[in-house]
């Protein structure tokens, strides 16, 4: 018997029929001798149709309140889950983040998990029920108020959970059948990937793969949990991510130097014109973007395009976080002296992925070489040991996956198949 953590996504609960397949598969996992945790998202487009109603109500809403509004979502789902389950005559019961110990810091919004005490949930599942927590949320621990962990941070309750509980490991259900080499929606002829490593997973997910949380592979890495990617569509095998020396090498592995190509078209530009030449200037300007808790991704700086004594310094940034960096670098230009701020959020991001790059020369020559047969022009390039990243226009995004993937061999002969149509 294995204690299991399943995370269930919106496309996986989007109406009631969806809700009585993901409990029929619950029940299963525990008619199996399985103790079962579920976290559950809101069902579909609830969020997203609560953020807009807010909208409606208030132009700038207050984040508190709005994080009281959202976790709504995620409660409704969880709730008529455990009704479903009852049905079945499993014995379920559904928690509030708060409810099921989930600490975090009091950043409305985008709060993170300090700590999760999670004495309701065992005392649950030592009874025989089904435990079943709303994810996306927990309870700020200086402040009581309910706090939201951000878009797409149910993956991370659940391997927090999972990891409070001593789980076997962590499934994370989704609409796809597991980890892609590429968005199957862009390239047909993606391949599903057996395995794959924290690092990859974290490199693919920092690079716009939306099938995990970035924090939540940082969370499974950190606390070494096994996270299952599958889909709540299907019975095929999934995904696992674990560590990389527990990863098992297929047939072909050994010659595989790309994992996987990931893209983001959620990212703007802002370049910092005309900043004069002098030492302190980039640790003024980016300690600014720091306290306005706003996270920036690559960097360039470059010689002015309007002055010898001068550089340009560009970088990119999540696009809902480019007003309020415009703000923020607006307020301090005269203490800069820099010369005016460009803000482009036409890009996008196009990453390629894979430990094989450590050994093999000659990856970048491939990746470039593929983006300019498609006369795809690169605005910006960063590394890292596993990755390559370039900034393209949003317009070549497409074709630039669609090289990239066909550049190292990932094309498979049968399509992937996407079964609803959000990732999640």
């Amino acid at each position: 018997m294995a204690r299991i953590v399943q995370k269930y996504g919106g496309s996986s609960v989007a109406d009631a029929d969806s809700i009585k397949r993901v409990a029929r598969r619950v029940a299963r996992t525990r008619s199996e001798g399985h103790e079962v945790i579920i976290v559950i998202s809101a069902m579909g487009d609830t969020t997203d149709e609560l953020m807009d109603l807010a909208l409606q109500v208030s132009p700038r809403p207050k984040s508190r309140e709005l994080d009281m509004l959202l976790t709504t979502g995620e409660r409704q789902s969880a709730a008529l889950l455990a009704m479903a389950l009852s049905d079945l005559g499993v014995d379920a019961v559904s928690y509030t983040g708060s409810q099921a110990g989930v600490l975090t810091t009091p950043i409305h919004g985008n709060a993170r998990i300090i700590d999760i005490t999670p004495g309701r949930v065992e005392a649950a599942v030592q009874e025989g029920n089904v435990a079943i927590v709303a994810g996306f949320q927990g309870v700020a621990q200086s402040t009581k108020d309910v706090t939201t962990l951000g878009r797409g941070a149910s993956d991370t309750t659940a391997v927090a959970l999972a990891a409070a509980l001593g789980a076997d490991h962590c499934e994370i259900y989704s609409d796809v059948d597991g980890v892609f080499t590429a968005d199957p929606r862009i390239v047909p002829a993606a391949q599903p990937i057996t395995e794959i490593s924290y690092e990859e997973m974290m490199e693919m997910a920092a690079s716009g793969a939306k099938i995990l949380h970035l924090r939540c592979v940082e969370y499974a890495r950190r606390e070494n949990v096994k996270v299952h990617v599958r889909s709540s569509f299907t019975d095929k095998p999934g995904t696992w991510v674990k560590a990389l020396e527990e990863v098992q090498k297929g047939p072909n592995m050994e010659e595989a130097i790309i994992t996987g190509v990931a893209h983001d078209r959620g990212e703007a530009k802002i370049t910092i014109a005309g900043v004069p030449d002098r030492v302190g200037e980039a640790a003024l300007i980016f300690t600014t973007i720091a306290e306005h808790d706003i996270n920036i991704d690559m960097i360039v700086q470059n010689i002015s395009r309007l002055s010898d004594v001068k550089t340009d310094i560009s970088f990119t940034l999540p696009m809902t976080e480019g007003g309020r960096a415009i703000e923020a670098l607006e307020s301090i230009k005269d203490q800069v002296g820099f010369d005016e701020l460009l803000y482009d959020d036409q890009i996008g991001k196009v990453s390629i992925v894979g430990v094989g790059m450590r050994s093999h020369p000659g990856v970048t020559a491939t990746f470039f070489r593929a983006l300019a047969g498609q006369d795809v022009n690169l605005q910006m390039i960063s590394t890292s040991e596993i990755r390559i990243s370039v900034v393209v226009g949003s317009d070549d995004v497409d074709d630039a996956v669609r090289a990239a993937h066909s550049a190292f061999g990932l094309d498979a002969e049968e399509e992937a198949v996407v079964h609803a149509g959000t990732g999640r």
